[in-house]
């Protein structure tokens, strides 16, 4: 074996056995570092939002991963303090914003932000809680049928539904509204509000009556033949009908006592008698009472109205 083939052998073996200390740089023939893999910040997500929608004052739920207690959440560009109930879940209370889509995302306190996704913000819905009064009479004057809508989320173009129509109205706070019932017919009616976007309130109960009722019947002017009962009341109309019921004893014809019913309307007199009742407003009637004699009588007294509805029965001692 010859001297050289020895030498050669002997530098490979050398190469073979020489420690390797990375790669080598071919730009400047140095070796390149070995890049460590550290600890990475876990990324922030949202894999629900509860509800998707909603109005001011509503609290979203939303679950994901990565929260830290200095995560808030952004809706497009307004930023809103979250409760952050763990590294899971936040929540949050929707701020009073106009309507509209909004990019819903968070931002945890290192800068790290979430994927955005859509969020409707709804406007607020009007609630209607109460009405003042709730019962109005049908013949009440103008200024007794003003009516105050209570409740919440009241606009200055919102308005006041009746029966589903609207109607004239004045806005008096976030809270309050009033309008006055037009001349409708007697019974139950809805009222409700109406904002702008076409989002009504439930309905409140609004009771018309037309029932009449008398309050007191007085003596009044006194003639030759005649003298006036002044009956006051309410829910009187032109064209209600007083029913007097009177005893009249018929003892002479050797009878027994009998009661006598008279019907008088507004206007006209009776078939057989010449009394007859005057309409003076929807609280007052005038009875032209014609007696046969000045000794007092008991009778009984009972307006009815066109519609049918009746009031009480009072007793009444006159001539």
């Amino acid at each position: 074996m010859s001297a050289r083939f020895i030498i050669a052998c002997i530098a490979l073996n050398l190469l073979a056995s020489t420690p390797s200390f990375g790669a080598v740089d071919n730009q400047k023939g140095e070796p390149k570092a070995v890049q460590t893999k550290g600890d990475q910040v876990p990324p922030v997500t949202i894999l629900s939002i509860i509800p998707a929608q909603g109005e001011p004052g509503m609290s979203v739920t939303l679950s994901g991963s990565g929260f830290s207690d200095k995560t808030t959440a952004f809706l497009g560009n307004t930023e809103v303090q979250a409760e952050v109930l763990g590294p899971k879940q936040l929540t949050f209370e929707i701020p009073q914003l106009p309507p509209g889509l909004y990019a819903l995302f968070v931002k945890r306190g290192d800068g790290t932000t979430s994927r955005a996704y859509n969020f409707t913000l709804m406007a607020p819905k009007p609630i209607v809680d109460a009405l003042a009064p709730d019962t109005v009479y049908a013949c009440a004057a103008n200024r007794d049928r003003e009516v105050v809508v209570s409740g919440r989320n009241f606009q200055e173009k919102s308005q006041v539904l009746f029966d589903g129509a609207a109607i004239t109205s004045r806005f008096l706070s976030p809270d309050t509204f009033s309008f006055t019932v037009p001349r409708v017919a007697a019974g139950l009616h809805h009222i409700q509000v109406k904002n702008a976007g076409d989002t009504i309130s439930g309905a409140q109960g609004l009771f018309v009556d037309a029932r009449p009722e008398i309050e007191s019947i007085v003596t009044g002017e006194e003639f030759v033949n005649y003298y006036n009962l002044v009956i006051e009341g309410r829910n009187f109309q032109q064209d209600s009908v007083l029913i007097v019921t009177e005893e009249r004893n018929l003892e002479q014809a050797g009878l027994q006592p009998a009661y006598e019913v008279k019907r008088l309307r507004s206007g006209t007199a009776s078939a057989t008698e010449r009394e007859r009742v005057i309409y003076a407003n929807c609280t007052q009637l005038i009875y032209q009472r014609h007696p046969y004699s000045t000794t007092p009588k008991n009778f009984r007294v009972q307006v009815v109205s066109p519609g049918g509805e009746e009031s009480s029965v009072v007793q009444v001692s006159a001539p």
